[in-house]
């Protein structure tokens, strides 16, 4: 198998780099990085970036993460973890139609209900200074979040402490990467202890903290 991911580490690729590492997947990294990052993306000798020729013809969108997989090219993020999941299969992957459809649900649920409030949260308590963050912007996400947090808390208190199947799945990974963005917001979190202890469960794995030391390690 021959497959390559494109992407830098601190973007959505993280959960496929994450979720190839949980499988023991070999793969090519190709760092891309995200084209409004670059003072001039069309300046002489800038990286590759999202808006290069050489990448849109890899993803005519422009955006990050994407794979090459023998030929076969998919992007976004949620989509390429349950592609990979199912090609591969093992105990991370769904094991019949009602796991398959669960793990769609959950992915899109991930993307609908959370990341955008999440990302808020991320942005405008921590990463941006001061004078870029915006607190209407939390404020809404505060307001938002505890219910997506509460219906979680509950599936996790049923399922063994799991987003499925009573057991660590692409599912977790795909819902994850989206959760953690939320973690400056420290009180949703006191207020819902198994989505707490299920997050600091799954960034306590191996693969986890492999994919983190690798982004810790790319340039800022």
């Amino acid at each position: 198998m021959s497959l390559t991911i494109y992407g830098c580490y601190r973007s959505r690729a993280t959960r496929v780099i994450w979720l190839a590492n949980e499988l023991g997947l070999p793969f090519t990294h190709v760092p891309v990085i995200q084209a409004y990052r670059l003072p001039d993306p069309q300046a002489p000798g800038v990286p590759l970036h999202t808006r290069s020729a050489e990448f849109l013809r890899i993803n005519p969108n422009g955006h990050i993460p994407s794979i090459d997989d023998n030929g076969f090219k998919l992007h976004e993020s949620l989509a390429i973890n349950l592609y990979l999941a199912r090609k591969h299969g093992g105990p991370l992957a769904p094991q019949n139609a009602q796991e398959e459809g669960l793990a769609v649900m959950w992915a899109l649920w991930a993307a609908t209900e959370c990341e955008t409030h999440a990302l808020n949260l991320q942005f405008h308590l921590a990463a941006y200074p001061p004078e870029k963050r915006k607190p209407e912007l939390v404020e809404a996400a505060l307001a938002a979040l505890p219910g997506p947090f509460s219906v979680l808390d509950r599936t996790l208190a049923e399922g063994n402490g799991y987003v499925m199947g009573g057991r660590f799945t692409v599912a977790d990974i795909n819902v994850a990467e989206v959760i953690r963005y939320a973690k400056p917001a420290t009180q949703l979190f006191d207020a819902h202890p198994h989505v707490k202890a299920w997050l600091d469960a799954c960034q306590a794995r191996p693969a986890f903290k492999a994919m983190w030391q690798a982004r810790d390690a790319e340039a800022a």
